[in-house]
């Protein structure tokens, strides 16, 4: 049992982690959105925005719970999260880096207001938590079933995993984020890091996708089994050592 809840934590340290280095981007472009307000009101339109991005997270997190088993649901998340993944790797290793990252973002800012500049702030926090729920079910879901019953449609245990590194990216966004763009500013690398993740992420959701009973191309204890943990997580520590010491060059 406390191996058990050993690899929930260590699952849950791994989301944080990833929503840390996520949020540093999110909270720029939410900076940006609120770029036009006066100074004692950019503070509130991002915390009334955060408030309202928090209700419209779990219901998110809350559908998605419901179809997380649905094979052709998670086929879909997968190849997602693969090619969001993907799509920043090739970028950043092809393509002209970080010029003009959120120039869609800056046009979206000039809409005056404060209670429309919170609802913008709400809506954009969305759109990225779609891409960090998924994540974060993908992992979820890689994990042995809880003595915690189902909640959902999911195991309660994962379920609570996923919850908790939603509300971490929130947190994230609110209080760390200044640190994590730092961070970022000394070790660039990270950013393509945490893509890589999101998409290794990716490949574990595939090969829940294909050890589902309707599909049965790999065994259906396969996703959990002693080998294929080991192998995840290898790989995903592997991917944050490279990483965390890559050159700090141009991005």
């Amino acid at each position: 049992m406390e191996s058990l809840w050993l690899e929930y934590a260590w699952a849950l340290l791994i989301l944080i982690g990833l929503e840390g280095l996520l949020s540093a981007d999110n909270a720029l472009v939410l900076a940006v959105i609120a770029k036009h307000l006066p100074e004692n009101q950019k503070r509130r339109a991002i915390n009334y925005g955060i408030i309202m991005a928090f209700a419209f997270r779990f219901a998110a997190l809350f559908a998605i719970s419901f179809i997380a088993n649905v094979w052709q649901v998670q086929a879909i998340g997968a190849a997602y999260l693969l090619y969001l993944g993907l799509k920043h790797i090739i970028q950043a290793r092809f393509g002209k880096q970080h010029e003009n990252v959120h120039k869609d973002d800056q046009k979206e800012a000039s809409g005056k207001g404060f209670w429309p500049t919170v609802g913008k702030i709400a809506l954009a926090d969305l759109a990225f938590a779609i891409d960090s729920i998924l994540a974060a079910v993908a992992l979820a879901l890689g994990l042995p079933d809880s003595p915690l019953g189902d909640f959902g449609g999911m195991d309660g245990g994962q379920f609570i995993v996923v919850l908790l590194g939603g509300i971490a990216g929130l947190i994230l966004i609110k209080y760390a984020a200044t640190w994590f763009v730092k961070l970022l500013g000394k070790r660039p690398a990270l950013e393509t890091t945490a893509y890589a993740i999101v998409a290794w992420v990716g490949v574990k959701l595939a090969v829940i996708t294909l050890a589902h009973n309707d599909i049965g191309i790999l065994d259906p204890h396969f996703p959990h089994s002693t080998i294929w943990t080991l192998i995840f997580y290898g790989v995903l520590i592997g991917i944050a050592l490279i990483g965390w010491f890559a050159p700090s060059n141009k991005r």
